[in-house]
């Protein structure tokens, strides 16, 4: 690909950006969050589900990887205070990892599973598995660790 394609494919969006700013503050979240179902919480665990909607497919029409590791944020960053880490918020992101093993495609039903493999004074690391619902298949697996704020001694 040559040099101009790729600041074309880049800037594609430039023209709009007023569309882009009339976008409501934290509008991401939503439109990962939208079809989420949580079928199952429990502490350092939790198992939600979703049909893949039209929305967050990429050109490739599957599951976009920017969505899946924005789930990974949401639904890893959730399970943390269910191990009872009660900080004013569930920390900032040091690193989100993950592994895309095959495809899931649009309406496919798919779970997603958050485990808190451990929860410090500081440091949060956790674990996302997306499995398709019918087959039990797993087609990502992430990783994310968080630091978390102290918790004020006033």
């Amino acid at each position: 690909m040559e040099l101009e394609a790729v600041k074309r494919y880049l800037e594609k969006g430039v023209g709009s950006s007023s569309e882009v700013d009339g976008l409501p503050p934290r509008f991401l979240e939503p439109l990962i969050m939208n079809s989420l179902k949580v079928d199952l919480i429990e502490p350092g665990r939790i198992l939600c589900s979703m049909k893949i909607p039209q929305r967050l497919l990429n050109a490739g029409n599957t599951l976009h990887g920017g969505a899946a590791a924005a789930l990974v944020d949401v639904v890893g960053s959730a399970v943390i205070p269910t191990v009872g880490y009660s900080g004013p918020n569930t920390g900032v992101s040091v690193e989100i990892n993950v592994s895309y093993l095959d495809a899931a495609y649009v309406d496919e039903e798919i779970e997603i599973e958050a485990r808190a493999l451990r929860v410090g004074k500081v440091v949060a690391v956790i674990s996302v598995e997306f499995k398709k619902k019918k087959t039990g298949k797993i087609f990502a697996q992430g990783r994310h660790t968080k630091f978390l704020p102290a918790s004020s001694k006033m």
